[in-house]
């Protein structure tokens, strides 16, 4: 491995690079390829069969796999910072601990599939192709942030990546199933009921409200092609479930729609499920419920310190016991697929992309006032807005 010797001989100590990297290279090959792994079995609801127990992954999706879970991971931990600085503001809703469902979920589906959710999108943002320097800079509210600095937390977009909502499961699922919605895609994508690359994907946090029965009502009546998603996180906001729900068996809420419930800690366990639901839906038998049983380190909101309704203790036990990159770190070594070093260099260049992304994020200027009423809508339409006309120049009178 030429090229790993001559990116470590630039260090200024050459003999112990030189001798790390030949080292690398004489034993890259004896790493395994791929492994055979046993997964949790998941609960089913109104299904004949269940998805595999046994699966494969292989040496380079789990370094792929473990990459975007810490880059995720760092990523929110250095918002938690920067929040604390007061650098950002307003709302932020933290995804550490739920790693394994974004990473999970875009390993079963294709890119050219479509996914809505819900706040708590940094890293759905990050999967679906948006960079480490656009998300931050877009919780600063700076030029270069992905929404150009005016969404902030809740409105992140990407190709094929609706958002990043506000409102407690109010809109992403109505949205995804709603009948102009639908005609539009039948006659954009021709015929999206049956077509095999443009399929849709839904996500829902909140499971009480009338509105989600309504859609698991028209989703099965149209056999449409889509996977609703429950990240159980254990709490509504301060409320454990336990509390709040007479049944917790949210993969059966859509009553006569199929569901599945998963390991939501284990990315190899929502990603096989996540086929599993997409060859569902592909094959045109209609919709189906996934429950991910899934865990928030960080509170609510970061005006929530989360730990006056739950106790530190738990926070840590989940940590210990269920961490999801810490689960795939442990397999990945156990079965030879990769090296601690390695890993530790993937965290190394990680944790560099984290501070550079910060390091422009709190740099780069803010958009400037009289951008506010752009991109509002697609076209120039000339017509006004709750009385302001968006292209009327805006001047600041501080």
């Amino acid at each position: 491995d030429l090229d790993n010797v001559t990116y470590n001989v630039r260090s200024s100590c050459f003999h112990c690079h030189l001798t790390a990297a030949v080292v690398s290279a004489r034993t890259y090959a004896d790493f395994t390829t791929q492994a055979t792994f046993e997964i949790k079995k998941c609960d089913i609801h109104k299904l004949d069969e269940a998805p595999a127990t046994q699966v494969v992954m292989t040496r380079d999706e789990g370094l792929k796999y473990y990459r975007v879970m810490q880059t995720i991971r760092r990523m929110e931990l250095k918002a938690d910072q920067l929040y604390k600085q007061k650098i950002i503001r307003g709302f932020c809703h933290l995804y550490d601990g739920q790693e394994a469902c974004a990473v999970g979920i875009e390993a079963g589906i294709n890119l050219t599939d479509h996914l809505i959710t819900a706040y708590r999108a940094h890293g759905y943002t990050y999967t679906r192709g948006g960079t480490v320097k656009e998300i931050m800079a877009e919780l600063t509210g700076r030029r270069g942030g992905i929404a150009k600095g005016k969404g902030g937390s809740m409105h992140m977009y990407t190709k094929n990546f609706y958002g990043g909502n506000g409102i407690v499961g109010a809109q992403h699922v109505s949205l995804m199933s709603n009948n102009r919605y639908w005609t539009y895609f039948e006659r954009k994508l021709n015929n999206v009921y049956k077509t095999k690359h443009h399929r849709v994907f839904t996500k829902t946090l909140r499971v009480s409200q009338g509105q989600i029965f309504e859609t698991y009502n028209m989703a099965a009546l149209w056999k449409l092609p889509a996977i609703f998603i429950c990240e159980n996180n254990r709490y509504g906001m301060g409320t454990s479930v336990e509390r709040s729900a007479a049944s917790t068996d949210y993969y059966k809420r859509g009553d006569y729609i199929p569901g599945l419930r998963v390991d939501g800690m284990d990315v190899l366990c929502v990603r096989e499920a996540t086929k599993f639901a997409a060859d569902h839906c592909r094959s045109g038998k209609g919709p189906m419920l996934m429950e991910l049983q899934t865990y928030r380190y960080h509170g609510h909101s970061m005006s929530d310190p989360g730990v006056s309704y739950r106790t530190r203790e738990e926070i840590q036990e989940v940590r210990g016991k269920s961490d999801p990159i810490s689960l795939l770190k442990d397999r990945m070594l156990s079965n030879n697929m990769a090296s601690v070093e390695e890993l530790k260099e993937i965290d190394v260049s990680v944790r560099k992309e984290i501070e550079d992304a910060a390091q422009f994020a709190t740099t780069d200027p803010e958009p400037p006032l009289e951008e506010l009423c752009n991109h509002i809508f697609y076209n120039d339409a000339d017509l006004e807005v709750r009385g302001t006309n968006p292209w009327t120049t805006l001047k600041s009178v501080s």
